[in-house]
């Protein structure tokens, strides 16, 4: 069986963050589908690893960061700027 080469890996990797990505709330399936369009190839190590802790909110949680009820953390700032933006 052959190796997967890196661009296979890479997309590997963005079908398994998409899958992840889908939640119970339309709402943020609507901003994460729409993230993942805009932002899935700038997405390098740390800021995949700072999406998932996010993705691991209840899907009321992540709402309200994503509406600006409540703020990030410092380590969350940019990947939250980036799901408002959406």
């Amino acid at each position: 069986m052959a190796a997967l080469n890196e661009e296979e890996l890479r997309e590997a990797e963005l079908r398994r963050l998409k899958w992840r990505c889908r939640r119970g709330l339309l709402e943020n399936d609507l901003v994460l589908d729409k993230f993942l369009g805009v932002y899935a190839r700038d997405l390098d190590s740390e800021r995949l690893t700072r999406l998932n802790e996010l993705l691991e909110l209840g899907d009321n949680e992540l709402w309200d960061l994503i509406c600006a009820r409540t703020e990030p953390s410092a380590r969350h700032i940019e990947m939250v700027q980036w799901l408002r933006a959406c």
